[in-house]
């Protein structure tokens, strides 16, 4: 607690500590049973006598706002009424675009059978391991000169690991310093708009596509088009002549699920060339591929450093941990970590330490072939299910990959009231048409199978097949 006092005239201080924790109280910054401290301290910390702070006290006191314990001390009182907050009359006003975005997914109250794509099952997280090395690295001993462990593109030891993990796992092509370590790929795409667009620039997304990142674009002053994609991923042919940039899926397209076919990508990056455009691939599951081809990334076979990669950890750990990461190439290095140091300069450092340890030590590609094998089993047992229960309403779209499965219902089906119903039901799902862009989705479901069991699996879907019916 911050107590400021002026000494101009030396006029009323008793009043001024008395004004000051009054407000304090009432707004919520002082809470009910906390303690103050000590006439005799607070007195030392202003440099003024201990009968002014005690004077104050006790005005506080008469008025109901403190109480005082013999031999423990003076605490706040519980006074019955809100925490004050700001000012609600103020000329500032927000930028119009603020009233058009909202947080995406909607929260789903209630859910007992969690279909919503895009969640790994955290149980399977392997906490002992995470931390016995977040321990260690908490010790005094291994704590680092905080003046040393600032750079902005994140920790060296974890840029050198992800490069690593994402040069054997994805086949990326990069090294640590070609590595910004981000708060996952929201940031890793701010950070892009920041670097490389201007307002009012065409950005060309998927359309269906992943909700947050249009919204970003949009919030940043972009112009925001969607492109229709096919069985082969993103139509190239389709993309508007004067966009700027490109946000592509290719590995996994969310949320359809069908990879970027070679001929496509070859087209994308043609196209990116002729029209000296960027491409940002979001590879935000990868490494959940259950059969078929290894997926070359965009990135891989980029020959005019044209391609900026961006992956995430929060698939595959957990969604809380909040790190991701950019590939960028070496013309921009310095742009981005400059990017990085103004928006928040770093991402958190135990963090960042324990992850490296975590790649380094093998644990994270150990916990991915564990939980890649039951993710595997979750994605066999819903497309047997969603092709058996509810086959006569449902038609899957293939995917050999990730943590989602989609399906189409038939024309003039409102797939948002089936997802609503179902939702009063306790099945948690997404309706297709919640992705689209601006041409109309086919109705259709979408479902993911990260934060569901296998028996909760089959209980939901027959829940879900008498809604259907």
């Amino acid at each position: 607690m911050d107590l400021h006092v002026s000494l101009v005239g030396r006029r009323d201080l008793a009043g001024q500590i008395y004004g000051q924790l009054r407000t304090a109280i009432l707004d919520g910054r002082l809470r009910a049973g906390e303690a103050l401290p000590p006439t005799r301290e607070l007195a030392r910390r202003l440099a003024i006598s201990r009968n002014t702070v005690g004077v104050a006290y006790d005005r506080l006191a008469a008025e109901g706002f403190l109480t005082s314990r013999v031999g423990a001390g003076t605490f706040v009182r519980e006074t019955g009424s809100a925490a004050r907050s700001a000012p609600a009359a103020s000329p500032l006003r927000p930028r119009g675009i603020w009233d058009e975005v909202s947080a995406w997914p909607a929260r789903m109250p209630g859910i007992r059978w969690d279909f919503r794509a895009g969640l790994p099952d955290v149980r399977l997280f392997p906490y002992e391991a995470w931390r016995r090395i977040m321990a260690g690295l908490l010790r005094p001993s291994s704590l680092a000169d905080p003046a040393s462990a600032g750079d902005p593109a994140g920790l060296p030891a974890l840029r050198e690991a992800i490069a690593r993990h994402a040069g054997l796992s994805r086949s990326v092509r990069a090294n640590g310093r070609d590595i910004v370590v981000t708060a996952g790929i929201q940031q890793a795409i701010d950070l892009i708009v920041r670097v490389l667009l201007e307002p009012g620039d065409v950005v060309a997304v998927e359309d269906p596509g992943y909700p947050p990142v249009r919204m970003l674009l949009t919030a940043a002053g972009m112009r925001v088009r969607g492109v229709p994609v096919d069985a082969e991923g993103l139509r190239v042919d389709a993309l508007p002549g004067e966009a700027r940039a490109v946000y592509v899926t290719p590995s996994h397209q969310f949320p359809l699920g069908m990879p970027m076919s070679l001929p496509r990508r070859r087209a994308l990056l043609g196209w990116a060339r002729r029209r000296d455009a960027l491409i940002v691939e979001d590879d935000y599951d990868t490494e959940y591929r259950y059969g078929g081809r290894p997926i070359e990334p965009l990135q891989s076979l980029d020959e005019d450093g044209r391609v900026l990669y961006t992956g995430t950890f929060s698939k595959i750990m957990r969604p809380v941990l909040r790190l991701g990461f950019l590939v960028a190439p070496p013309s921009l290095h310095h742009a981005f970590r400059m990017a990085r140091y103004v928006s928040s300069w770093h991402a958190e450092l135990p963090a960042q330490a324990a992850l490296a340890r975590f790649i380094d030590e093998g644990l994270l590609a150990r916990h991915i072939r564990r939980s890649r094998r039951e993710y595997l089993a979750r994605h066999e047992r819903v497309t047997e299910l969603a092709g058996g229960l509810l086959g006569d309403r449902l038609t899957l779209v293939p995917s050999e990959a990730g943590l989602h499965l989609s399906a189409t219902l038939p024309d003039g089906t409102d797939d948002a009231a089936i997802a609503a119903k179902a939702l009063d039901a306790g099945v948690g799902l997404f309706a297709l048409s919640e992705f689209a862009v601006s041409a109309p989705a086919a109705p259709g479901l979408v479902f993911g199978y990260g934060a569901v069991t296998p028996p909760e699996i089959e209980d939901g879907m027959r829940r879900l097949r008498e809604i259907l019916a």
